[in-house]
């Protein structure tokens, strides 16, 4: 967890937001992924969200659903997804959380998986369909371990239960801009400065934006009103337009990183 407050207090100490960028694990192969995160720390993201390929990914629209399926059929396995963030901490630093499923997480073991997640250099957790109501088990396990709790607030979500997520949530809260499932988008949400405020006025940890954005321009936007700003679809889209030559995907990658990232000068 340290080295998310860390990545947040240098982006704050240098007068912008955090570049948090996603990618499913395995997705296409292990040795691409590994390559892939090694672009996006060497393009400068302040933090890596792994996704975990899962079967049903509910709260993923069409490109991510793709990317656990190529991810899964390149035998992708909780160990590999392990595997790639041990990779990660030998070449860079940078936070790393996990993006995953509660079953996937209740069906290893909840004290097991944090610590193999621990163990293997993980700094949190966003566990996408598990309420804070419900995350009793989780939140000791992670707190034990020195691992965040990252959970959700959406354009949805009721005045009365933001106090409560707040409350549950260390690292950061992930505001999700859109109603509905991951995916690129052509123009960012409207109303954002109202809501990361509404979030704000219950916890002091960063509040981070993600769900549609997919340019350099709408980074610069978003990054007006949040602490953080999550990229995801549009990254994952550089690998099927490149399946015809993967060697060049890492590559492609970093340099749609750090067109993105320049959306924060």
């Amino acid at each position: 967890m340290e080295r998310i407050q860390s990545a947040f207090e240098k982006a704050r100490t240098q007068g912008r937001s955090a570049f948090i960028s996603y990618i499913c694990a395995g997705d296409p192969d292990f040795e691409t992924s590994v390559e892939i995160c090694r672009e996006l720390v060497a393009a400068g993201v302040d933090i890596l969200e792994i996704g975990v390929p899962f079967t049903d990914p509910l709260a993923d629209g069409l490109t991510n659903q793709l990317a656990a399926q190529r991810a899964l059929e390149s035998g992708s396995s909780h160990e590999r997804v392990f595997d790639l963030v041990k990779k990660v901490r030998e070449f860079g630093d940078v936070p790393v959380v996990l993006y995953t499923y509660y079953n996937l997480v209740f069906s290893q073991g909840i004290q097991n998986y944090v610590r193999n997640a621990m163990d293997a250099g993980v700094d949190g957790l966003l566990t996408l369909d598990l309420p804070p109501e419900e995350a009793d088990d989780l939140l000791v396990a992670c707190q034990n371990h020195g691992l965040a709790n990252i959970f959700i607030v959406a354009p949805t979500t009721p005045d009365h239960r933001i106090p409560l997520i707040a409350k549950a949530s260390s690292g950061f809260i992930y505001y999700v801009s859109r109603e509905g499932v991951t995916g690129a988008q052509e123009k960012v949400a409207s109303g954002l400065d109202a809501a990361v405020s509404r979030i704000k006025s219950h916890t002091e940890i960063p509040v981070v934006v993600g769900f549609g954005i997919s340019s350099p321009e709408h980074v610069r936007e978003v990054a007006q009103a949040a602490d953080g700003v999550v990229v995801g679809s549009a990254i994952v889209n550089c690998i099927p337009e490149n399946l015809e030559a993967p060697a060049s995907i890492p590559t492609i990658i970093g340099q749609k990183a750090r067109s993105l990232i320049g959306g924060l000068s």
